[in-house]
């Protein structure tokens, strides 16, 4: 909204993305984080936040534009630190349009601009080597794992591409989510805009009212015990699909909510697929 209000209350839709991206940059802890995309940096988060002032009567929208309906001076409710920041980002960038936006975050952050369908237009040539260039690549077969707890939705994909995964397979029992973007259909179609499959696994999780009781490491201890040898011994088959969707596919990540791998079943279901005859290959949690 202070952003909005620096630029009299309006701001075409794509210059409000970058102009953020690059206050976020400069910011000692950044309040949203980006993903690369179609026309560049951008936040699904911010556009969720967005999103739901409109319907709040806080902002209004038009298909190229935002606008803000309110009087009140957000400028003056920042921090220090950060009104002086809004200030240079203006000062440095206010009269760019969207397109030198764009082609300025391109040359100066080349990683945000690996899916862009507008760099090789706006580039040039050498510029555009370096966007491609920036694009994780790695033929090395990997199981990863990854747990989405305490990082935004944004950071959680940036991980996902910086390590070239191809599939995300969902071992959650019950893919329901109160965090922004967690719960099933968003994650799959959020996955899927940035061109990495999604699958779901659900008989190879545990259920929630099996979690709810838990305190302290003899309570894991127990959980994972039973897990090992009541939910892995009866689901071989599906442990076999996740395994041949590796061999495919070279680059998947099972996914559940815990940050730390040890509170998490998807370190003992990496573990069992790992102990079948056939696999050889590298499991990196990260």
């Amino acid at each position: 909204m202070a952003l909005l209000q620096a630029f009299d209350g309006q701001m075409d839709k794509i210059s409000l993305q970058k102009m953020l991206f690059l206050f976020t940059q400069r910011q000692v802890k950044a309040e949203y984080d980006f993903i690369p995309y179609r026309l560049g940096c951008y936040s699904f988060s911010v556009n969720a936040d967005l999103t739901t002032m409109v319907k709040k009567g806080i902002l209004s929208e038009t298909t190229t534009h935002f606008r803000s309906n309110e009087t009140v001076d957000y400028i003056q409710t920042l921090k220090e630190a950060d009104r002086k920041l809004l200030q240079e980002i203006k000062s440095r960038y206010g009269k760019m349009d969207a397109r030198a936006l764009m082609k300025h975050t391109y040359i100066n952050f080349p990683y945000w601009g690996i899916n862009s369908i507008k760099a090789k237009e706006i580039l040039s040539i050498d510029e555009f080597e370096r966007i491609k260039n920036s694009k994780p690549q790695n033929e090395k077969t990997i199981l990863y794992t990854i747990g989405y707890e305490g990082i935004s939705l944004e950071r959680y994909l940036n991980k996902l591409l910086k390590n070239d995964v191809k599939v995300l397979v969902d071992v959650r029992n019950n893919p329901k989510s109160m965090k922004f973007g967690f719960s099933k259909n968003g994650l799959q179609r959020f996955c899927a805009s940035l061109g990495i499959e999604y699958a779901h696994f659900p008989e190879v999780g545990i259920q929630s009212e099996q979690r709810r009781e838990l305190k302290g490491e003899d309570d894991y201890d127990r959980l994972f015990s039973d897990y090992r040898e009541n939910n892995l011994t009866a689901t071989t088959n599906s442990q076999l699909k996740i395994l041949q969707l590796l061999e495919t596919k070279k680059r998947i990540a099972l996914t559940c909510f815990e940050a730390n791998i040890c509170q998490c079943h998807r370190k003992h279901l990496a573990e069992a697929i790992a102990n079948f005859p056939d696999f050889k290959y590298e499991v990196k949690h990260i």
